[in-house]
């Protein structure tokens, strides 16, 4: 049983604490050197939001290989391909010649990104399912983490006039390092996989419930993509702020994000995943409310922090509801799947509010992710009303079962 495995699961807990921050912080390096990028090898925005969009494409085929090396070796497995992906293509888009093979190594890391995004999210299930009780949010805050470190990184970088190809090539060699040291240390099969539903068929679970958890995960990755593709734009082309004042509305969010899922865990626990999920939707759409009225920069900015206070929290209780769905292999695949959700909602995040600000301005453009945060209060209600069933995976299926019929 995970149960008695203690210093296994604590330096499992580390070891994927250690992944999800190398995501965080690779995905911020690239998407802030982008600017750089475009200088150098002469891109168009077009080329730009095609290369976002492409991205996210790929990461859903690195989520469903990521299910496939999952289910012919481990989660563990799958996560370290991963990551020495995600360094390999860091080392492509570093030396690449001209922007043919710049797309091709940012397609390699499109995969990379699924399929660690899928194998940490397996990874923090699997290690919760241990600890019986949830813990899901402090990983999330290792991502958050991570990103924030990665934009100072390239801050500092930038500062220190380092030519782009040793910045990227350096933090492709942070994530290298980390996965190696971090790889050893995570769940193997016989800790994690084996599970008592190990054989269990992917069919066997309520797919109503499985949609609706998919349907809240992709709600919330759409809001998180429209704040950090659009806060600033919003704050410079609306609200005439200047450039500097404009980066500190995704800064706020972020910082936000960070504390609320630092703390995520604990009012999880003592208040359980419905409350949460709930108080979380109503923060984050009074958040975003003040975000559409603000008159001033300022203003806006508060309302990016309110809103990251609630809403980073809602995504890992997707994970975590429906990690109680099943266990063992079939839990692989289930989270694997349920990660596709996460592209679906960062190009709805992207392209309807990108759509809607062409047509009108951003103002407009913001009152979607408004209205998918008020959405989400009520999806509220499929959630447990406490975290007793983190350990049980099949007593949980069995009380969503009335949600399936």
């Amino acid at each position: 049983m995970l149960e008695t495995l203690n210093p296994l699961l604590r330096a499992a807990r580390a070891a994927n604490s250690v992944a999800f921050a190398l995501q965080g912080f690779f995905l911020a390096v690239i998407l802030t050197e982008l600017p750089q990028q475009r200088d150098k090898y002469g891109l168009t925005d077009t080329l730009i939001v095609a290369a976002v969009a492409m991205i996210s494409v790929l990461a859903g085929g690195g989520s469903i290989t990521a299910e496939k090396i999952a289910l012919h070796s481990s989660s563990r497995t799958s996560l370290r391909i991963g990551l020495l992906l995600i360094a390999a293509s860091g080392v492509g888009v570093a030396f690449s010649p001209n922007k043919i093979v710049l797309f091709i190594a940012l397609g390699v890391y499109g995969v990379a990104v699924g399929i660690v995004d899928a194998g940490t999210n397996m990874q923090a299930v699997f290690i919760q399912h241990g600890y019986g009780r949830f813990v899901l949010s402090s990983f999330y805050a290792a991502w958050s983490g991570g990103s924030i470190i990665g934009a100072l990184f390239v801050s500092a970088f930038e500062g220190l006039d380092v030519p782009l190809w040793v910045s990227i090539l350096t933090a492709s060699a942070v994530v290298l390092a980390g996965a190696v040291a971090a790889g050893p240390r995570l769940l193997g099969t016989d800790a994690a996989e084996a599970g008592p539903a190990e054989q269990e068929p992917i069919t066997s679970v309520p797919t109503r419930i499985f949609l609706i958890f998919g349907v809240v995960l992709a709600l919330a990755f759409a809001i998180d993509f429209a704040v950090g593709n659009w806060s600033a734009l919003y704050l410079t082309d609306v609200l005439l702020s200047s450039s500097w004042a404009a980066a500190l509305a995704l800064a706020a969010y972020q910082g936000a994000s960070l504390l609320g899922r630092l703390t995520g865990d604990m009012w999880v626990r003592k208040y359980g995943p419905r409350a949460v999920v709930r108080g979380a939707s109503v923060v984050g759409s009074i958040g975003l409310a003040v975000v559409v009225a603000a008159p001033a920069p300022v203003v806006a900015i508060i309302g990016f922090l309110i809103a990251g206070i609630g809403l980073p929290l809602i995504a890992p209780l997707c994970f975590s509801e429906t990690g109680q769905l099943t266990s063992g292999r079939g839990l692989d695949a289930l989270i694997a799947r349920l990660n596709l959700f996460n592209y679906a909602g960062t190009l709805v995040g992207g392209v309807v509010v990108g759509a809607i600000s062409a047509g009108a301005n951003l103002r407009a453009g913001f009152a979607v992710p408004l209205l998918f945060a008020l959405v989400l209060i009520g999806f509220a209600q499929v959630f447990h009303t406490r975290t007793g069933g983190t350990g049980a995976p099949a007593r949980a299926a069995t009380e969503h079962a009335s949600l399936d019929e």
